[in-house]
This record gives structure tokens, C-alpha cells and sequence, in this order.
């Protein structure tokens, strides 16, 4: 239950940073002058493929957020027996922080008119989404070969799952990702493409972020993180 709360208000502060960042609440009828010149306080100023972004990410947070509830309620009960978390996830969490950089460097590259930055920035982050779902399938294996399989226990299958799930979100990022890296190699100007690149970099952070989430859950971090939290408090 700590680690959702923790995922929930972690979500929260993203989104109403988010929302802070599209004027969201500006009150345009108190503004004076012609309605032009405040082009952040219409509504219809925000791109549809923002929002529509925002909606799968609230969509997509709810999934994990399931999950994680599931998790957290299974693992008390007594047949679980949790599984030794494999070495190579934590060089996996670097190569997806390194992927999120990257993406990010391309976004700012768009804000300079940087063509060959964003390009730049696409490649790597691609190539080390790529680096990162093939760690995950050998972290897979070393389970599967140390005889941690599937259905062997829960704790098994809540593992697969969920590295799955997420898994399968990035390879879903890929795709969008590649047709950005198209579009880039078309345009000529970075204001053709700064949105989609924006969209993918934000895109990154959450899955970035849920990934956090859930190796503070399966390395039980996050439930002596708010151990901590608690202590300090009281």
C-alpha cells in the first residue's frame, strides 16, 4: 500500500506540474487587451496530440498503478517467496536513464533549431531503449536458467508480468519513436517536429519514472524508503 501512495503522489506532482505548464488555469476573461495577445490562456491552444497523450498516460498509470496494488496485497500472503532480483537490472536502469537523457537532448536540441541534435538525441535514446528491453530478456533468462520460472510462484509471475508490461509499453514507444526519427530525416526545420519530439520525451520520463516505481517494488526498496520516511517523522 506504501508503494502506492508513493507512485500516486509521485503521479500527482507530475501532473499538475504538467498542467501549471499549459495555463490550464489562466482566466483569460480578466486578462485585458485583445484576446491574440494571450495565445497560452485559450483552450484549443493546447495540441490535440498532447491531450490525447496525457489521457494514455493517465490511462497507462492506472494499469501499473493496479498492479502494483495486486503486488502489494499477494506478497502478504504465505506461499510467496520472493525471487533474488538479477545484478543486471540495475545496468538496465542505467541504460533506460541514459535512453530518457538522450530523448531529452534531443528535445532541447528542437527548442535551438539543432537538426543534427535532435537527430542526435532520437539515435541514442533508441538505441538504448533497444540495449535496455534486450538486458531485460537476459535478466529472463538468468531466472529461467537458475530455475525461476513463471509459474513456479507468485512472486515469479508478478515479476514477468510486470516486466513485461512495461516491456511492451517501451517497445510501443519504439514505434513512435521511429516515425518521429522519419520525420526528422524529411523536415529541413525543427519547429516541423518539435512536438512529436517533445511528445516522445515526455513520454520517456513516465516510463522512466514507472520502471523506478516498480524496482523500488521488486527490490523492496520502496517499502524501506517509506520505512524511513515514517521514522523521520515521527
Amino acid at each position: 500500500m506504501s508503494a502506492i501512495i508513493l507512485f500516486l503522489a509521485v503521479m500527482a506532482i507530475i501532473v499538475g506540474w504538467w498542467l501549471s505548464q499549459q495555463r490550464l488555469t489562466a482566466k483569460p476573461w480578466l486578462e485585458e487587451g485583445p484576446i491574440d495577445d494571450f495565445p497560452g490562456t485559450g483552450a484549443m491552444t493546447l495540441p490535440a496530440a498532447k491531450i490525447g497523450l496525457g489521457v494514455f498516460l493517465a490511462v497507462a498509470g492506472c494499469l501499473f498503478t493496479l498492479f502494483i496494488s495486486a503486488y502489494s496485497m499477494r506478497m502478504n500472503m504465505a506461499d510467496w517467496r520472493a525471487l533474488p532480483v538479477p545484478k543486471l537490472l540495475w545496468f538496465n536502469t542505467g541504460v533506460l536513464v541514459l535512453s530518457s537523457v538522450a530523448l531529452q537532448w534531443a528535445h532541447l536540441a528542437a527548442r535551438r533549431n539543432d537538426m543534427d541534435g535532435i537527430i542526435l538525441g532520437l539515435l541514442a535514446g533508441g538505441a538504448a531503449a533497444v540495449t535496455f528491453l534486450v538486458g531485460q530478456l537476459l535478466a529472463w533468462q538468468q531466472l529461467i536458467v537458475a530455475g525461476y520460472f513463471v509459474a513456479s510462484n507468485p512472486a515469479n509471475s508478478f515479476f514477468y508480468l510486470l516486466t513485461a508490461v512495461h516491456g511492451l509499453h517501451l517497445m510501443g514507444g519504439l514505434a513512435a519513436l521511429g516515425k518521429t526519427t522519419a520525420k526528422v530525416w524529411r523536415s529541413t526545420q525543427a519547429t516541423e517536429v518539435q512536438l512529436s519530439v517533445e511528445l516522445c520525451t515526455i513520454y520517456w520520463h513516465f516510463l522512466l519514472l514507472v520502471w523506478l516505481v516498480l524496482l523500488g517494488l521488486l527490490t523492496g526498496w520502496t517499502d524501506n524508503f517509506v520505512d524511513i520516511c515514517r521514522r523521520l517523522l515521527t
